[in-house]
């Protein structure tokens, strides 16, 4: 990894940057960064006060009026340059998503840093194309058009489990719309917010514009969505928590976005490709060791494949290679903690009492033993309303059931209260297209199973959420949308006027 900077020397002025600096917290409280691979500290950080917040959404609301008139040329040149100036950083951000998180350097390095410079990208060309319905004279005697406007100061909550790409999601959007923004990350993962708030304001991109505090939700976090300076939230996490986001953002009737849990299912008809359907089952349900809310959660196999299945995701299972992040050849780190950790193993320890744990379920020990870490878990026979099928584990847990026709397997894989994202694997377009049509999640894919691009929307159904990330349709989200008419005439007493006054000549 070249030279790797020091945390602690990187973040001596403290965890919080607002209005284009680092600051140290005023809560009187602080909280550690924890490798964990290792159980070490990392970064000890005093947590953002309520007046933290509140000195953030200042600065934002300050910066909103020049940074909304700005061009759309102009803010998209800075998003371009931040492009670059991620590219330059790309190492560190792979090391710093790594070190906090516990992702293995190879996911971060091919996964989330390409991935966010390319959303950076994305939204550097989106900025210039904000869509709406050609003016025209729709009434015979007006001309209407619509204006996209930017809407004011946004308060954002992400997530512990993609850091770096979830600050992206959040930020890339308001900005280029011509939104303000307060991002608040996870306590246990700030460390990539930071740095690319840092690496907006190397490209150029005017203080006040982008700013992180970093607390603890039930004080900065229900601070800044209840702030009234904040007219949109939007929130990544779990659904319990994005209830709570929702009964506060609405008290104070701002626009709101959530992208909520999800438990998706991996449909495997009889026809699929048996090798394909595997290994891509070993993959997308192993993604950052399981903590994806799109990960594939609950394979359903059609009964002629079900045994096959077992088998050949069961022994490429026990062919991931668990380790040091940092090393190249590892397949899986640990979870982002030893409480996540213990939270999976729990989850496991409780199915064994109705289902059969057919490989994993353990945690390692020897040299790994200090770390959060798990091994690849496959669990079969477990019933379609049990906890381990029903309740969203977030580790590298998968359960596998059977069914038998079409319409038990596609009824199955909406049998829950989620629906962020599924994949159906079959060799039949038409089997497959039905699928994709019938089963109730944000995203489908056909056979394969967690690939996203920028140019596309990411967002669920149900108890998953609404609201769409990434692609111009996020803008629907960011953007208030403004109908103009201009009357044509030049008449002063118009006929529709004699429905209110006067009679008709």
């Amino acid at each position: 990894m070249g030279n790797r900077f020091q945390v602690k020397d990187r973040f001596a002025d403290g965890a919080q940057y607002i209005d284009g600096q680092l600051r140290s917290g005023t809560s009187g409280q602080s909280h550690t960064v924890v490798n964990p691979a290792t159980g070490e500290e990392v970064l000890t950080y005093e947590l953002a006060s309520t007046a933290d917040v509140d000195a953030a959404v200042a600065a934002a609301k300050r910066a909103f009026p020049a940074w909304s008139a700005a061009t759309p040329g102009e803010r998209s040149d800075v998003l371009h340059r931040l492009a670059a100036v991620l590219a330059e950083q790309a190492e560190d951000f792979a090391y710093a998503e790594s070190l906090q998180c516990g992702k293995p350097i190879k996911l971060s390095t091919e996964f989330d840093v390409p991935g966010t410079i390319d959303n950076t990208a994305f939204f550097a060309g989106a900025a210039r194309h904000l869509q709406g319905q050609a003016a025209a004279e729709y009434s015979g005697d007006h001309t209407s058009y619509v204006r996209r406007e930017a809407i004011g100061v946004v308060g954002s909550i992400a997530p512990w489990n993609y850091p770096l790409q979830m600050a992206a999601w959040k930020i890339l959007p308001a900005i280029a719309a011509g939104n303000t923004i307060v991002l608040k990350p996870a306590e246990l993962t700030p460390l990539t917010s930071l740095m690319f708030a840092q690496a907006a304001k190397d490209a150029g991109l005017p203080d006040g514009v982008v700013n992180i505090v970093t607390g603890a939700g039930r004080d900065a976090g229900e601070h800044l969505v209840g702030h009234p300076d904040v007219v949109m939230t939007s929130f990544t996490g779990s659904t319990a928590v994005g209830k709570r986001v929702a009964e506060i953002a609405t008290a104070t009737v701002k626009r709101l976005h959530l992208e909520l849990g999800g438990k998706a299912p991996f449909l495997v008809f009889d026809d699929a490709d048996l090798e394909a359907a595997a290994h891509g089952a070993v993959a997308a349900s192993l993604i950052n060791t399981g903590q994806d809310c799109t990960a594939a959660t609950r394979a359903y196999v059609q009964r002629p494949l079900h045994d096959a299945f077992v088998a050949r995701v069961s022994e490429l299972m026990e062919t991931v290679r668990l380790g040091d992040p940092f090393d190249p050849a590892t397949d899986l780190g640990p979870l982002v903690s030893h409480a996540q950790r213990d939270r999976v193993a729990g989850f496991v320890e409780r199915a064994r009492g109705y289902a059969t744990v057919v490989t994993g379920g353990e945690i390692p020990g020897g040299e790994l033993a200090e770390g959060a870490y798990y091994r690849p878990t496959l669990v079969s026979g477990a019933g379609q309303d049990s906890e381990v099928v029903q309740s969203e584990i977030f580790g590298p847990v998968l359960v596998v059931l059977p069914f038998d026709t079409d319409d038990e397997g596609i009824e199955l894989a909406n049998d829950t209260p989620y629906g962020l994202a599924a994949s159906a694997w079959s060799r039949d377009v038409y089997r497959a297209g039905r699928a994709t049509r019938e089963i109730k999640a944000g995203c489908v894919w056909v056979n394969d199973h967690i690939p996203i691009i920028s140019e596309m929307p990411h967002g669920g159904y149900k108890a998953s959420g609404f609201g769409k990330d990434m692609s111009a349709y996020s803008f629907e989200e960011y953007t208030q949308v403004k109908h103009v008419m201009y009357d044509n005439t030049a008449v002063a007493a118009k006929d529709w006027h004699r429905t209110i006054f006067g009679d008709r000549t």
